[in-house]
């Protein structure tokens, strides 16, 4: 079995072909860092983190770089507006993105790049495409000349005839200074108050589209195997730099173009002036019981290349899923000592997974299938319900109907995976919230969950134990009729 992915050059499913045999080199493109990451943003990156796993998975070794779009003019306006400079701001935010991140269990890059790191290798990549005649100077400004590339428009498929002329992007250079309305600004002159570089062409700074070129050529090659980002960059950001790269080296810039689908709420496209943005950082605040492992559950349930539309509903089915999904993660530390498991049975990183199962076998064929997280997420919630029902009968009657090897293998397995999709339970991933039920609650319901059991009215004591997890109780019923209980979100 190999990887098929969903090329968007071709527009068509590939089998993954490498440069380099087991080898695959990737570039995600990054945040403008003006502002705290929204749900788009946790889509996007929550969608390449799984790839990128599961690619390590199934035995690539893979390089991931990723750059932080640090010189932007929506960066200044923000400087502007907080009376301060466009590198606190900067750096403000992309500490943020790191925070974010990492609550949602993204693993960071084996490397970043930004753009006012990358200024050299910039403006040697703008005087190559001037000296080949693909750009040209203007008065402190330097533009691309787009209808000097043939193959403009290949990734998009848009035709330069069909396209509104200066809709090229955030540039917004004088229209009297281009040759023609579909050209873009590679070099923008200084203008005053503003911070600038000095360069051939005069003090200055670069347009957006170049910094992605010059970046991904200097972190990893003329051509690469995968190139990432979300749908909404395909044009003109995507389409701009193919024409930069290609024009000046002369081979493919990307052999594979990977995009997401934007985020939807309510049925509508999310964006500030419908008043329905929404940062991952509010998301949480205003739903203080969230997990974030609940958050990236929803994220992944989906077509990576469709739209999503984020819900309430669909977000409490997703915590509920999360539920689910959790109790079977936990039944190793939960029930293993009681079935004669080892501690080292209990370390997922001393699993061996035997991946010949089929559990193993189906979460493969879905995933290899342009990365079906959906299809992925069947296995594990089949071996979540698997171990649920286990642990249930281990509670009521002191034992499982499945032998305790069975069950390890199981439970090994759906850790395993989880991981593959970056979904684990743990302390790291608790949101920060204000606790929910008081203690004296919580102590109540388990003194009404000890009488049902010991009438043995399990239907009775089921949902009380149901009622505690919603409230982010989870219970550890030990020998002897003990029950413990911890908050675990």
């Amino acid at each position: 079995m190999t990887v098929v992915l969903y090329n968007t050059l071709s527009r068509r499913k590939e089998p993954l072909e490498t440069l380099e045999p087991g080898k695959v080199n990737i570039y995600c493109c990054g945040v403008t860092v003006y502002d705290h990451c929204h749900l788009g943003h946790a889509r996007c990156y929550v969608v390449w983190d799984t790839v990128r796993r599961y690619l390590q998975w199934r035995g690539y070794g893979v390089y991931y770089v990723q750059n932080f779009t640090d010189i932007d003019d929506k960066i200044l306006n923000r400087a502007r507006t907080e009376n301060t400079s466009m590198q606190t701001v900067a750096d403000r935010y992309t500490a943020a993105y790191f925070e974010d991140m990492a609550r949602l269990n993204i693993l960071e890059a084996d490397a970043y790049t930004y753009a006012t790191k990358t200024l050299d290798g910039i403006q040697r990549l703008i005087g190559e495409l001037e000296h080949k005649g693909y750009a040209y100077p203007a008065d402190g400004d330097v533009y691309y000349a787009v209808r000097k590339f043939a193959g403009y428009g290949k990734l998009s498929g848009r035709r330069l005839e069909d396209l509104q002329a200066g809709a090229s992007g955030r540039v917004n250079p004088s229209e009297t200074l281009k040759h023609d309305p579909f050209d873009f600004a590679l070099w923008k002159a200084a203008k005053p108050g503003e911070p600038s570089w000095s360069s051939p062409w005069g003090p200055g700074r670069p347009g957006w589209h170049i910094e992605c070129s010059a970046m991904i050529r200097e972190q990893l090659a003329d051509t690469i195997d995968i190139h990432m980002g979300g749908s909404d960059l395909i044009f003109p950001h995507h389409e701009n730099e193919i024409a930069q790269s290609e024009a000046a080296t002369g081979k493919p810039l990307a052999r594979y173009w990977m995009h997401n689908g934007m985020v939807n709420v309510g049925g509508e496209k999310m964006s500030k002036s419908l008043g329905n943005f929404t940062t991952i950082r509010q998301l949480f605040e205003t739903n203080p019981g969230l997990s974030p492992m609940a958050l990236r559950l929803f994220l992944l349930q989906g077509q990576y290349r469709k739209p999503v539309d984020f819900t309430a509903v669909a977000l409490a089915a997703a915590q509920n899923s999360w539920h689910t999904l959790r109790e079977g993660l936990e039944f190793g530390p939960q029930f293993g000592p009681n079935l004669g498991w080892q501690p080292q049975d209990l370390a997922a990183e001393a699993a061996v997974l035997d991946r010949e199962t089929a559990s193993v076998q189906t979460f493969q064929v879905a995933m290899d299938d342009d990365f079906n997280t959906a299809g992925g997420l069947a296995v594990l919630f089949d071996l979540a319900k698997d171990l649920r029902r286990a642990g249930n009968l281990i509670t009521h009657t002191g034992g499982a109907d499945t032998d305790s090897e069975t069950l390890k293998n199981q439970w090994q397995t759906l850790v395993t995976l989880a991981q593959v999709l970056g979904l684990q339970a743990g302390p790291k991933h608790q949101p920060e919230s204000p606790p929910g039920l008081s203690v004296a609650a919580i102590e109540e319901l388990l003194d009404q969950r000890q009488q049902a059991r010991a009438a043995k009215d399990f239907a009775a004591s089921d949902r009380i134990r149901d009622q505690l997890q919603a409230g982010g109780i989870a219970l550890i019923d030990k020998p002897g009729g003990v029950t413990e209980w911890y908050r675990q979100s």
